[in-house]
């Protein structure tokens, strides 16, 4: 079986371009024209698609944590308030639907719960996400599943165990694994971008990614080198803008310098086939002394 998923219009996995996703998550802190921005910047530096986050917040906020207190831009309002501060409704999504089709990029979402997955069902999205925090969720892996779309699966904050449990729950079929640590942001001894080897030893058959949130852009292009055929982080307009996600994401010029950076590896990394190339053929005959079969 091909390590290869359609993924949109075209074909994720071994052998094709990484598939490069600007995650906006709730970097627009609920302004549809900030989101708008975002998915601007994100087109002009080569991203494939963004990624938005679709919560229904009294499902998908653990109820200890609904009633609790936070200092946000829109005053001292508890936790359940402020997740709906930055949800966008229907007519929202209508618009950022219209956008990126204006602009050519695709989006899609993560999904955390699975009235959101019903929500998304009026769109045309190429795939689904379900992030770190939903992979023990088997209902909703399931739910997700039965609408027939490519489903990518973020290990965050689990177990090999869990990641196993979590396959088997949503199926290997037209499944993308991404290795991450979920942690914003994250310090590169904990990184551990080997991972991306340990997943394609362990599911032969579906494409790995790597959804990093490292601050920098080394690691993401490693990642390629090490196997990983897509690629997510963080996008903002300013990382000092207001959001627990701005310190883990990259800045519009900073995004078009790691798309130049994956680009680059994927073209550096050949075939690992031996050959001489018409351009050492020069040096070859001032250098070599010495000419043997």
């Amino acid at each position: 079986m091909a390590r290869e998923i359609k993924f949109g219009n075209r074909m994720m996995g071994d052998g094709h371009p990484a598939y490069i996703i600007a995650e906006v998550g709730i970097n627009h802190n609920g302004d549809l024209e900030i989101a708008k921005k975002i998915i601007d910047a994100a087109k002009h530096a080569g991203a494939d698609a963004v990624k938005f986050q679709k919560r229904t917040p009294e499902v998908s906020t653990p109820l200890e944590q609904q009633k609790q207190m936070r200092e946000t831009p829109w005053g001292y309002i508890t936790y359940l308030d402020y997740r709906y501060k930055v949800e966008f409704n229907e007519e929202q999504y209508r618009e950022i639907d219209r956008h990126c089709k204006e602009k050519k990029i695709d989006w899609m979402v993560s999904v955390w719960d699975e009235p959101s997955v019903d929500f998304m069902e009026k769109f045309d999205t190429p795939a689904y996400k379900v992030p770190s925090a939903s992979l023990t969720d088997k209902n909703l892996l399931k739910h997700v599943r039965q609408t027939g779309k490519p489903v990518i699966i973020s290990t965050g904050m689990s177990t090999m165990e869990q990641i196993h449990n979590g396959v088997n729950a949503v199926g290997e079929d037209n499944l993308v694994i991404m290795h991450c640590t979920s942690a914003y942001p994250c310090e590169p001894e904990e990184l551990n971008l080997k991972m991306i080897e340990t997943l394609r030893r362990e599911f032969p058959n579906n494409p790995i990614g790597y959804s990093g949130h490292e601050v920098g852009l080394v690691p993401s292009a490693v990642a390629i080198a090490l196997g990983a055929t897509s690629i997510e982080r963080h996008i903002t307009l300013d990382r000092a803008m207001w959001g627990s996600d701005q310190a883990a994401s990259v800045e519009p010029g900073g995004f078009e310098r790691l798309v130049k950076y994956i680009r680059v590896t994927e073209a550096a990394l050949g075939d690992g086939v031996k050959r001489v190339y018409e351009s050492e053929k020069g040096s070859m005959k001032k250098l070599r002394r010495v000419v043997s079969e």
